[in-house]
């Protein structure tokens, strides 16, 4: 399981925890917090703290960053800094923190790159060490407590479906929320998925949520992992009897700036595979996947290690962001996307008295 995780906003403190406490737990990315939590108390460190933390940098980013090439020029910079005296002031872990990942963004433009000081110490864990009992108990009850990242599920005027995403979840509690959300809205005639505030979150759950959109199995994002020198191909699955919103009815999501990451990764699936209409704004533009790793006792360094690659496109959106199909402010998005779909039902209702209403509803939102 990989992970996609928002650009410099940090680590929601939760599932943190989760996963650097859990071993082996990558996603795409990890949503903004809701709340920013406790401040941490800072530490002072030194030259030797320093360098060590710098050169546990290199040494994951040479084995595990996306792109080799790239890898090497971080590790040259970072060192020249080093012995160049850069960081020599720099006593705060906080700050040393904060210069460090500004410094991997001057180089190397991947908002998922990013280091971040831990005030509680991170045990070191052996490659193959069972998971931490508590630390999965805490992220799960983060998730629990944003309900895995669905924000609201409703229907709206006109008998249009809506799901708002701040996150997109772990599978094992995330699916049988989609379930229900898709249980829900079943005998709507449209669906908004609202992802302008969306920031990332696990590409299973990705796939799972894609997988009630389509009729047949359907090949979406795959992902290139370095660190592993595979392919992870990735298709639509079988959903439960009754529950698939399938083919035949519109689907529009919504997207602003800060649509990032995992987000990024359905909106972007979605619009090549021709199944929905995206609304609103240009995505923050972070495709890489990868996870959080342990630096020192009080380091952990986000390594982005895959790299989606459309079917469609042969690339991703990295950098660029995903494009809308309907541009306009985020907003305005959700006004508009139910207006492009009352028009879309309006010319194929055979109803006078319904025509009649959606095209009232239609009158209020223009």
């Amino acid at each position: 399981m990989k992970m996609l995780k928002a650009p410099g906003r940090g680590w929601r403190i939760g599932l943190m925890c989760g996963a650097f406490g859990v071993a082996g737990v990558l996603v795409f990315a990890l949503a903004r917090p809701a709340f920013s939590g406790p401040v941490q108390p800072d530490m002072t460190i030194d030259a030797a703290a320093r360098a060590a933390v710098i050169g546990a940098m290199v040494s994951k980013l040479d084995k595990d960053y996306v792109f080799p090439e790239m890898a090497a020029k971080l590790h040259q910079q970072l060192q020249a800094r080093l012995s160049g005296g850069e960081f020599d002031r720099v006593s705060s872990a906080e700050q040393f923190a904060q210069r460090l990942t500004e410094t991997l963004h001057d180089i190397s433009h991947d908002r998922h790159l990013e280091v971040r000081y831990m005030a509680q110490a991170q045990p070191e864990q052996a490659p193959g060490a069972p998971p931490d009992a508590q630390a999965q108990q805490h992220e799960h009850l983060e998730q629990v407590r944003f309900n895995y990242g669905l924000a609201a599920v409703r229907r709206l005027q006109g008998n249009l479906g809506y799901i708002d995403l701040h996150q997109i979840g772990r599978p094992d509690g995330a699916g049988i929320r989609i379930a229900a959300a898709m249980s829900q809205l079943r005998q709507t005639q449209a669906l908004v998925l609202d992802l302008r505030h969306c920031e990332g979150g696990d590409p299973d759950t990705v796939m799972v949520l894609a997988s009630y959109l389509f009729d047949h199995a359907t090949h979406l994002n795959d992902i290139y992992w370095r660190d592993e020198n595979r392919t992870e191909v990735r298709w639509t699955r079988p959903v439960a009897d009754g529950l698939a919103y399938g083919e035949q009815r519109a689907v529009y999501v919504l997207t602003s700036a800060d649509t990032f990451s995992g987000c990024e990764d359905l909106a972007y699936a979605l619009k090549n595979a021709h199944r929905a209409t995206l609304v609103g704004e240009t995505t923050g533009g972070g495709a890489h996947a990868g996870s959080p790793q342990r630096l020192s006792a009080h380091f952990m360094m986000f390594v982005p290690s895959g790299r989606p690659i459309n079917p469609v496109t042969h690339t991703d959106w990295e950098g660029t962001g995903v494009l809308p199909d309907v541009a306009t402010s985020a907003s305005k998005a959700l006004d508009a996307a139910q207006a492009l779909a009352l028009r879309g039902l309006i010319a194929k209702e055979p109803d006078a008295d319904w025509k009649r209403r959606l095209q009232e509803r239609l009158d209020e939102l223009t």
